[in-house]
């Protein structure tokens, strides 16, 4: 039996795996992203630690005896995120979130500082990466700075708490800007770059190898044997690679979360930063990948469920209202909630709905609002292919995989053919719990990260394809348009005359 655990960004997920690969039980607990100021996102990371040990509570309810016979935990997390302690491996101020965009002008800065970062890195200096937050925490709370001793991803302070030790994979690493991509090990040029040094990072190991072992009182606490091995674990996308067989060179998945992601594996450090496109290391050894990354995804469809009276019934939403609107006008929606990355890299990007009238429905909203997130993804897909990557079907997990509707959008606007599969909706938290099984067993990963089951298959209509491009080109339109306006609105340029 093995264990894994998925910190998200709204939500902790536990997940239990047998021998057979069978999801033996699962178990949710929600987390609250705090946005004290315009840009800012956070969150406490003791909020983490509780909704962890709330989620495996719950699985002790009812499978006590299969948590009692795990061999292995795998971890996997939101990337980006800074979590700065003491050194007490105290918490020095909340975590600062991957769709945090206040280092814009810090980013501009350490590409001043180190020419050479995207040749190392592989990426553009983005405000979602972890490096510009400590750029600007030493410039803005330096009290907090002078106090730092160690900087943790998320997934490693759950383990930190776990097994006492402060590890990390490569993965999940590679979206710091501190790793030296090629050679897979923290880059003294770039730690100094932000006053940094090597003593500061965790330890880094490879996803599938032993990072830590479970601390005996937590141990006692979850109903987990003692000492149990705790996987290096992945960033979210790499372990929802994993989870889904996406782990040779050319495998693709979409992930639709509160992020949206295409990923592609590659057998090399390949490095495309002109167009926002990300080069990490994959959880696995001797692997990378590309990502192309779009900061708002499914939490647009939270989003409008929320202004249009659903609270959180995003699903439910859908359902009712946007396959009905079907032939109706649809409004363009940019997807920019909050900044974007892949392939605009502008932090500055809002979302905007366009071409609203009295006939407007509420379905039709909805409609635009899925068909926006679509084109945002089809943006990154053609940022890949200008990269010479050459996806022709992707594997499809995460929230968003539950509705067949917005698939259909999605093969069209990408031009793709969609593979779904059972269990995709699990997402991450199946590839860390595949992960600590490689690390309490040592097997093949090929063995191991295998493609389960297809249970559905989308493909694109060619009739629809054709309609799909020309209202991308007026998505697109619409954003250079206003992308002059955005940072003055972000500033409070429109004004307030109450």
């Amino acid at each position: 039996m093995y264990l894994g655990i998925d910190l998200g960004t709204s939500a902790v997920k536990a997940v239990l795996l047998d021998d057979d690969q069978t999801l033996v039980a699962e178990a949710t607990a929600p987390l609250i992203v705090l946005r004290p100021q315009p840009f800012w996102s956070e969150q406490e990371p003791e909020s983490w630690w509780q909704a962890a040990e709330s989620a495996v509570a719950a699985l002790r309810r009812d499978h006590a005896t299969a948590l009692g016979a795990v061999r292995g935990i795998g971890l996997s997390g939101q990337m980006h995120g800074a979590v700065l302690l003491d050194e007490a491996d105290r918490v020095l101020r909340p975590a600062i979130l991957w769709n945090d965009g206040r280092s814009a002008a810090e980013c501009e800065e350490l590409e001043r500082r180190v020419p050479r970062l995207t040749e190392i890195a592989g990426n553009l200096a983005m405000p979602g990466f972890t490096a510009p937050k400590l750029v600007w925490v030493a410039r803005h709370e330096p009290v907090v700075f002078k106090s730092l001793r160690r900087v943790l991803l998320p997934k490693d302070y759950l383990r930190l708490r776990m097994t006492g030790e402060a590890i990390s994979d490569m993965s999940d690493s590679a979206g710091t800007l501190w790793l030296d991509m090629a050679a897979r090990t923290w880059s003294l040029d770039l730690l100094a770059a932000c006053d940094l040094v090597v003593d500061t990072m965790p330890r880094l190991v490879e996803g599938s190898q032993a990072g830590g072992y479970l601390r005996a009182d937590v141990a006692a606490a979850w109903g987990v044997p003692a000492g149990t091995v705790v996987a290096g674990g992945a960033g979210d996308n790499a372990a929802g690679a994993c989870g889904v067989g996406v782990v040779n060179p050319g495998d693709a998945f979409l992930s639709l979360g509160t992020s949206g992601v295409l990923f592609v594996v590659s057998d090399g450090f390949r490095p495309n930063p002109g167009e926002a496109v990300h080069a990490f290391c994959h959880c696995l050894p001797g692997r990378w990948h590309q990502m192309a990354v779009m900061l708002s995804c499914a939490v647009c469809l939270t989003w409008i469920a929320r202004q249009l009276g659903f609270a959180d019934e995003a699903e439910a939403l859908l359902a009712a209202e946007a396959s009905a609107a079907a032939g109706e006008p649809t409004p363009t929606f940019l997807p920019y909630l909050g900044g974007e990355r892949t392939p605009h890299n502008d932090p500055h990007a809002q979302g905007v709905l366009c071409g609203l009238g009295h006939e407007t429905s509420r379905g039709a909203i909805v409609h635009g609002v899925l068909q926006g997130v679509a084109f945002g993804l089809a943006d990154g897909l053609d940022a890949l292919r200008a990269a010479g990557t050459q996806i022709e079907q992707v594997s499809v997990i995460g929230g968003g995989a539950r509705s067949p509707f917005w698939g259909r959008l999605l093969a069209d606007a990408l031009n793709v053919t969609l593979v779904y599969h059972s269990g995709g909706t699990v997402g991450p938290a199946l590839g860390a719990a595949r992960l600590g099984r490689l690390a309490a067993t040592g097997e093949d990963p090929a063995a191991v990260c295998m493609t389960p089951p297809v249970s559905a298959i989308i493909a694109p209509r060619p009739e629809r394809v054709v309609a799909a491009i020309a209202a991308q080109t007026q998505f697109r339109s619409l954003y250079h348009t206003l992308k002059p306006h955005f940072a003055g609105l972000a500033a409070g340029g429109s004004g307030d005359l109450a």
